[in-house]
């Protein structure tokens, strides 16, 4: 795709969704207060996660160490 060809479809599709946003705007603000949880609970799996893997890691360096 060329580079205006790309421009024009990108300018035409956001003007699509702004569009439908503003006629649809009460469905958008339903859909995002259910999808809150849901972002909630993968972004506290993915703190968690990534805790444990830091505490593992450091668990290991100091195991190392004594070494």
């Amino acid at each position: 795709m060329g580079k205006y060809t790309g421009l024009i479809v990108g300018a035409i599709v956001a003007l699509l969704g702004f569009i439908g946003l503003v006629n649809w705007w009460d469905s958008f603000v339903e859909l995002a207060k259910g999808s809150v949880p849901a972002i909630l609970i993968f972004a506290g799996a993915i703190a968690v996660i990534a805790a444990l893997s830091e505490i593992k890691d450091e668990s290991a360096s100091k195991k190392e160490e004594k070494k």
